[in-house]
């Protein structure tokens, strides 16, 4: 019965997510009814489900839900596993999902977004527990999917605003960098292990990685293991994102980045937590990281003039203070420090507005100056540092979006029709070669660069071009091309069914995305990507399909192209460095690209002034 059960926890919210797409915004009772039935049956069921656990025994539970794909080498499977710490993460995600939506109900009524923001709430329940619920790697990149597009989507709520859709796009960009090292880790480990491995059997790995003497790899497999915790939790030197997340509604603030979203990167370092316990140099790497984020977070907290970034850096400090805490093995005290941590920060971002609202009552009537002090110079260093956040957005933006986007603005002469065609025309050829034969030559590794140093100059030339969308989204479609080119050249045989997973679901995208963008410039005949539009105005269907296929462009579980690109990372070995490094370049930066697409077009003030538009800064 309870391998039964725990089945409800992904499809409660996923059921309740289709639901209320059937409803007008106008229909809050409608919509607000069915959230409370839902996190109703979700805090039961989770209350229940430990108690059930603990009488039991508190055995581990494994469920194999379905098997997607299978071939001789690759598995991808959807199993569940329950333990200590997914019960009290779903216990910490129950309560919190009851608390906030039911503050949400009044809080955004009558907003123009009410549906569109429980529609996303609800999407995040379900990868939430996606995650927390589930008991191999590929289930947990599912949900980390998952959560970083309904993360997107609630900070970039107020989508007719400069700032909002400008730091959704920011944060996306971090969650890529993510995203990306979680599939190199799950690359490395799949050429370790020759199999898909459950989470269960990393202490065995161990052993594995003694005997055949591959220390490298399990080196690489635990820095990715750790970028990965690093980036979603937010800490140095990827802290200042989260402070950014906060342009949502103060309600999404409070169960993203206040109590579960934050919180995942240690979930991931808990769960993993088997493979390297052993490793004391990089217990203390981990160490070091949440004592630095700590020190520096909560020293940018304290001189900060907004309440959410107080939090933001002060719910960061915490959380480099949990680090410490897995990496030294006090597991039970980390959880309790989560929840303890993920309540507060909830509580704090609930109250802020009336907190507030007394504060500014209290200061218009008992003003009362602070005496001027004089600071010596290293005060005074380091409030300025405090206040610049330590520069660390500005690195980030120098020194690696900024390089990208002048290499990108190099390949400009691909803006001619007749040079994208040519190149369409070789990538094509090209692919019906390599998979034609299925011999690999002598010189084919060198071909497979070449065809994916194509594919990453097309995508480059996408994220930093400023001309027409159409043509920038047709280079998108082209460099997939290249890269199913490079990678039927590097492996000696691919199965058809693979390929037709891939190019069907790029297929689909680009011609959504092209018919989408096609309707938009029949309006008023310009769409340049120079400016926000703010068509979502005027199409907020067109809108939405066009996310669809953006998305999909991307490989994002919606069609099968997502399978095929998890194949096809297994088909680069180990000893190719500069193919995957090609290949994990051109995954950020494709998303990067084709996100920036739909903000452009369809985000942002519009640009017709008959709209209200919204004032550049906050």
């Amino acid at each position: 019965m309870m391998n039964q059960l725990i089945t409800l926890f992904v499809a409660i919210p996923l059921f309740a997510f289709f639901t209320t797409l059937f409803w007008k915004n106008k229909h809050e009772n409608a919509i607000s009814g069915i959230v409370q039935i839902t996190k109703s049956i979700y805090l039961i069921l989770a209350v229940g489900y430990s108690i059930l656990w603990i009488i039991s025994g508190a055995p581990e539970i494994h469920v194999n839900l379905v098997t997607i794909y299978e071939s001789q080498d690759f598995i991808f499977a959807i199993h569940f596993y329950y333990d200590r710490t997914t019960a009290v993460f779903s216990l910490l995600g129950a309560v919190s999902f009851f608390l906030v939506t039911t503050f949400s109900r009044y809080y955004m009524h009558r907003d123009e977004g009410y549906k569109r923001f429980f529609n996303t709430i609800l999407f995040f329940a379900f990868g939430y527990n996606l995650i927390i619920f589930s008991g191999n790697f590929e289930t947990l990149f599912l949900g980390w999917e998952f959560i970083g597009l309904s993360s997107f989507l609630l900070i970039a709520f107020y989508r007719n605003r400069y700032l909002p859709v400008k730091n959704a796009f920011k944060v996306l960009s971090n969650y890529r960098l993510s995203d990306v090292a979680l599939m190199l880790m799950m690359w490395m480990m799949h050429h370790l292990t020759h199999k898909n491995i459950d989470f269960t059997e990393l202490s065995q790995l161990k052993i594995i990685v003694t005997q055949q003497k591959q220390e490298t790899m399990a080196i690489f497999i635990v820095i990715m293991i750790l970028i990965s915790a690093m980036i979603k939790s937010a800490q140095i030197p990827f802290t200042s994102w989260l402070p950014r997340a906060m342009e949502g509604p103060t309600t999404s603030s409070a169960i993203f980045y206040g109590s579960l979203s934050v919180h995942i990167g240690t979930f991931l370092l808990l769960r993993t937590y088997s493979f390297w316990e052993d490793m004391l140099w990089f217990k203390s790497v981990v160490v070091v990281i949440g004592l630095v984020s700590a020190i520096v977070s909560t020293h940018i907290s304290r001189v900060q003039p907004t309440v959410k970034t107080q939090i933001a850096y002060s719910s960061a400090a915490q959380i480099g203070i949990i680090f410490v805490e897995i990496a030294l093995g006090f597991h039970f005290l980390a959880l309790l420090h989560i929840a303890g941590n993920a309540f507060l920060r909830t509580y704090q971002l609930l109250v802020s507005p009336s907190v507030l609202n007394y504060l500014i009552h209290n200061q218009y009537f008992h003003y009362h100056p602070t005496p001027i002090k004089k600071l010596n110079k290293l005060k005074a260093t380091l409030f300025v540092l405090g206040i610049k956040e330590w520069g660390l957005d500005h690195f980030f933006y120098m020194y690696l979006y900024t390089p990208f986007k002048w290499i990108g603005k190099q390949f400009d002469w691909l803006k001619k029709t007749k040079t994208i065609a040519t190149i369409l025309i070789i990538g094509t050829g090209s692919l019906i070669y390599f998979l034609a034969n299925n011999q690999i030559k002598s010189f084919d590794g060198a071909l497979s660069i070449s065809m994916l140093t194509i594919a990453l100059s097309l995508v480059l030339f996408s994220f930093s071009y400023r001309g027409s969308a159409l043509k920038a989204w047709g280079a998108l479609v082209v460099s997939h091309i290249f890269i199913l080119a490079g990678i039927s050249n590097n492996e000696k045989e691919i199965k058809s069914i693979e390929v037709i997973l891939y190019i069907s679901g790029i297929l689909i995208s680009f011609i959504l995305g092209y018919l989408t963008l096609y309707r938009v410039k029949k309006i008023d005949k310009d769409i340049s990507l120079n400016q926000y539009h703010g068509y979502v105005y005027e199409e907020k269907n067109t809108a939405f399909l066009f996310l669809l296929s953006s998305i999909g462009m991307i490989g994002f579980p919606l069609t099968g192209a997502f399978i095929g690109a998890d194949v096809f990372f297994t088909y680069i070995r180990t000893n190719q460095p500069l193919l995957i490094i090609l290949l994990s370049t051109y995954l950020i930066f494709m998303e990067f690209a084709s996100i920036r697409i739909f903000i452009r077009i369809f985000l942002g003030p519009h640009k017709k002034l008959s709209h209200a538009v919204a004032f550049r800064s906050s």
